[in-house]
């Protein structure tokens, strides 16, 4: 933990043994709590690189962000997930998503299922998984009984149900596309904040940490200049303005970032954030300075 936030950089350019090993050590280095491997074609394939990443670091947690469910048969994926938790020592942390790259199926040769059949494969692969972790037959063993943790990222209602009830992890999807498809834009705080609502009815009782992926990073003495920059960039779908209160979108100096990171949880209960690998550098400070 850094002060009472988790930070995690989530790794997506593929690259040598020694290239991976080097920057999974740096970003442990650095003071990130959580190591990811994302899982999209032409990507490091993530549980390799996640057991090779627990061999060169000590301590930092290990988690696919997030797993392109549908394209793995439950049985045989819970061997790949409690055989990577017993070979990096209980260090991983297991995210789950219903996937959404239509490209990517057919670049494999699948079907490509409708959101409904994408959602009701994970809810079957979260119950396979579950049952799996019980069982004292099933091998390899779990590093605990329950299986790691599970962190479920979404946006649909259904999906952030799942999470609800299933999940220690919830990721909440801030980001949208313009009408062109061309462009990712921020979603409103208004838009996140309905979705933590949502979220909050769901969970009763439990408890979850809530995630958010953060697209939109720019450590810098200009905040104000470097929000107007943002909102040319994503077309102005947000106001300088609304960009300024948006929790993906963290913009200015270490010790300002800092403020908006102590405000977005007290509005939206953030405490766990993932910034993207070519922002791993730049996000540091920021960690230093919550120190």
């Amino acid at each position: 933990m850094t002060g009472d936030f988790r930070f995690g950089v989530n790794m997506v350019v593929p690259d040598t043994r020694a290239a991976w090993v080097e920057k999974c050590r740096k970003a442990e280095d650095l003071g990130y709590d959580v190591l990811s491997a994302a899982d999209h074609l032409g990507m490091a394939p993530p549980f390799p690189a996640l057991v090779l990443a627990g061999e060169v670091t000590s301590h930092v947690k290990l988690n696919t962000f997030v797993l392109n469910t549908p394209f793995y048969n439950p049985v045989l994926l819970a061997r790949d997930v409690t055989g990577t938790d017993q070979f990096t020592g209980g260090r991983l942390e297991l995210g789950l998503g219903a996937g959404y790259v239509k490209a990517e199926f057919e670049a494999a040769g699948m079907p490509f299922p409708s959101a409904r059949e994408r959602v009701d494969h994970l809810e079957r692969t979260i119950a396979e998984l579950e049952r799996l972790y019980a069982d004292p037959e099933h091998k390899p063993a779990p590093t605990r009984p329950e299986g790691p943790p599970l962190l479920l990222a979404g946006r649909g209602d259904r999906i952030l149900t799942l999470a609800a009830r299933h999940a220690d992890i919830i990721g909440f999807t801030g980001t949208a596309k313009t009408p062109d498809g061309a462009t990712l834009v921020p979603a409103s705080a208004e838009d996140i904040e309905e979705r933590v609502k949502f979220v909050r009815s769901k969970l009763g009782d439990r408890d979850a940490e809530f995630n958010l992926l953060c697209h939109f990073v720019h450590i810098t003495e200009d905040r104000a200049g470097a929000l107007e920059e943002l909102a040319k960039r994503t077309q102005g779908v947000l106001s300088v303005d609304q960009l300024a209160e948006v929790p993906t979108a963290l913009v200015g100096s270490p010790a300002e970032v800092a403020e908006q990171l102590h405000a977005h949880r007290e509005r939206f209960g953030l405490t766990y954030y993932t910034v993207l690998e070519h922002n791993m550098e730049q996000f540091a400070p920021v960690l230093e300075h919550l120190r």
